[in-house]
């Protein structure tokens, strides 16, 4: 069978035809396949980042699916890029209805070997830039016209053992949506958080050591018995953007299989009767699952 030469999502095409979505880290991961899905439905994408080179290959693809990309290159830690970015973006495309917070990183270390340095990057990353995007969203755009923000977090319902760091600033991310959610709401505004579990994205490669060895491993302590896939995070996300989660807001929605649910005491089946929502005609294997 040959693949599909779009993105086959499951809503309706024209969905957010005339509006403009902003995707954070969008170069790369569970960001490009999020702006995939929504240029597919018709809207305006924006997509940031660091590294330029990366949202112009994502703009290419985009735009050779005949979406509608943007790009814009900076970093959310910094408080005056990001003021400067959401002006510079709202200058040139109109409000936004959207955004997509999914830009952030960590890296692997047990909590003895972390040091105040690199908890405070992981924090910048994962909390800290996506309160700036956030605030300055708000202020200059979203408090006038309304709008919806989807979080990114992760799957830190039990701790995050081996990533201290990016729990406690993913776990500060939830309860950050849930205060958004309430004070913005006067405004129009809907604030939601996903929260993925193992999902095999791009982001895996970036591991190495111990924890490259520990990745292909990982589906077998997931309920069903697989990895999660991009497009079933960005379903999720693209749903709670939508007018049909219009009375959703403050909620942080676990996308992970059941990894966290249960414990070793309940054995898991053998099987596998999962099948993974193959929606995103460009998704890559990646390098350390082939």
């Amino acid at each position: 069978m040959n693949p599909p030469t779009r993105y086959a999502s499951v809503f309706r095409p024209s969905l957010f035809a005339g509006q403009v979505f902003w995707v954070t880290g969008g170069g790369s991961g569970i960001g490009r396949c999020v702006a995939h899905e929504l240029a597919s439905l018709g809207a305006t994408v924006v997509i940031s980042g660091r590294t330029q080179a990366k949202l112009d290959a994502v703009q290419a693809e985009i735009t050779a699916d005949g979406g509608v990309c943007h790009t814009v290159a900076f970093d959310i830690r910094d408080e005056e890029a990001v003021k400067a970015g959401v002006a510079g973006v709202i200058a040139a495309h109109g409000a936004v209805t959207g955004l997509v917070n999914n830009a952030g990183g960590q890296f692997p270390a047990p909590l003895l070997a972390i040091s105040k340095k690199g908890f405070d990057a992981v924090v910048a990353n994962n909390l800290t830039g996506g309160f700036l995007m956030m605030r300055e969203l708000f202020n200059q755009c979203m408090q006038q016209h309304g709008g919806a923000v989807v979080n990114m977090t992760a799957d830190f319902r039990n701790g995050m053992p081996g990533m201290g760091h990016s729990g406690a600033a993913r776990s500060g991310m939830s309860n950050l949506t849930m205060t958004a959610a309430f004070e913005w709401a006067h405004a129009g505004v809907r604030v939601n958080a996903v929260a993925p579990g193992w999902i095999a994205s791009s982001g895996m490669d970036t591991y190495g050591g111990a924890m490259k060895s520990i990745i292909p491993k990982l589906k077998q302590h997931v309920p069903l018995r697989r990895m999660g896939v991009e497009a079933e995070v960005s379903g999720a996300i693209v749903f709670l953007l939508s007018p049909a989660a219009s009375f959703i807001t403050g909620v942080t929605l676990q996308i992970d299989g059941a990894a966290s649910l249960g414990s070793d005491i309940f054995p898991l089946g053998t099987e596998s009767k999962s099948v993974p929502f193959d929606g995103f005609h460009r998704a890559v294997t990646p390098e350390v699952l082939k």
